[in-house]
């Protein structure tokens, strides 16, 4: 089982569980998923099969699209509605006429400081454990750009935004920086992640797609080589083939 599936991953649960649940319905493959999303979030979540786990790197270096809400005037310990509020603030009235100038602000190159409540790690322990701990540690800043940002819907206290951004940016920590650039603070109350380059126009698979596929084993993947489609190809002979394949 060779390939890329490209699971719309549902909230609740998170990307190493959804991806241990395909695995078991694979029969226990080789398998790795290319780039986080939180338990709060949907989406587009890339699980690497078989020899596709050698790319996966290649995906997780890619530009990828989310569209997510921020809920004005409270900001969390997490950064999203699954946290305890740490901050409350009031929303400055017509605060809507500054937020393209603000959203402006973002574009470009930049750097973010990750959050407490993330994946990495410090001294092999996860930044989460530590932060449930109750332990803060200095993290160092990482850059990030920000191809495209703007807005899709907005209420009297929430923004509905559509971003485009560089690997390694954390949309709770963006959705925090917009909420203070516009004189408040703020939390993510949804995400979703519309997409991963190169796979802006592949359709996914729901957990319950991928289940009924696999039971009537017909289920289909993405070569493994899909996201290499920008270099060149090479074409070599058999021997070839053979002697780069033992190293």
């Amino acid at each position: 089982m060779n390939g890329i599936l490209l699971l719309d991953k549902p909230a609740g649960i998170s990307s190493n569980a959804a991806l241990q649940r395909v695995r078991r319905l694979l029969g226990g493959c080789k398998a790795g998923h290319a780039g986080s999303l939180d338990p709060l979030a949907t989406g587009m979540l890339p699980l690497c099969l078989g020899e596709a786990t050698k790319i996966a790197g290649e995906i997780l270096s890619n530009r990828k699209h989310y569209r997510f809400t921020v809920a004005l005037g409270a900001r969390t310990a997490t950064g999203d509605r699954e946290g305890p509020v740490v901050e409350e603030a009031p929303v400055p009235e017509g605060w809507q006429h500054n937020l393209q100038a603000a959203l402006r602000g973002f574009l470009g190159p930049g750097q973010q400081i990750p959050p407490m409540y993330s994946a990495l790690k410090r001294d092999g322990q996860p930044l989460y454990r530590l932060a449930r701990a109750g332990v803060t540690v200095e993290r160092a800043p990482r850059d990030i750009e920000i191809y495209e940002l703007a807005p899709v819907a907005q209420t009297e206290a929430a923004i509905d935004l559509e971003v485009l951004c560089s690997k390694g940016t954390y949309v709770r920590t963006l959705a925090e920086d917009i909420a203070r650039a516009l004189g408040t603070c703020g939390h993510v109350t949804a995400l979703r992640r519309s997409w991963v380059q190169p796979f802006e126009r592949e359709p996914m698979q729901t957990l319950e797609a991928v289940t009924q596929a696999c039971e009537e084993q017909r289920l289909e993947l993405l070569p493994a080589d899909r996201p290499l489609e920008h270099l060149p190809p090479v074409a070599l002979e058999p021997w070839q083939a053979e002697r780069i394949a033992h190293g």
